[in-house]
């Protein structure tokens, strides 16, 4: 159970950080966000717990699959706020599209026989 404690204390703290440098400074907290914080602490999660490699390797490949459709949403959701939408309007148009675009991925995956 501490060990499972840990990971949650671990994870939010990046979470954290990552916000609390973004208040300071845009830039800074950009580097910081773009950095596959997540996918390494998932990582060495499963390192550390003895995951066999092949599953380590499986993870890797889909998340390199998956994080290409997500771009699409820091590309649409400043340009809707800079349009004038309201925050939440942009926030959800713009997830709206990054589930349109994995689905859409999903698919393009499926059709030439790429298995995640």
């Amino acid at each position: 159970m501490g060990y499972y404690i840990m990971k949650i204390g671990i994870s939010a703290g990046v979470i954290v950080m990552v916000s609390e440098i973004a208040k300071r400074s845009s830039l800074f907290g950009a580097l910081v966000a773009s950095l596959p914080l997540t996918s390494l602490l998932a990582i060495l999660w499963m390192h550390w717990e003895r995951v066999e490699q092949q599953k380590i390797a499986d993870l890797s490949q889909s998340i390199f699959y998956l994080v290409l459709p997500s771009l699409a949403f820091f590309l649409l959701f400043p340009a809707l706020l800079q349009r004038g939408l309201s925050f939440w309007t942009s926030l959800g148009l713009s997830t709206c599209a990054t589930v349109i675009l994995y689905f859409l991925m999903l698919w393009v995956l499926k059709a030439f026989h790429i298995s995640l």
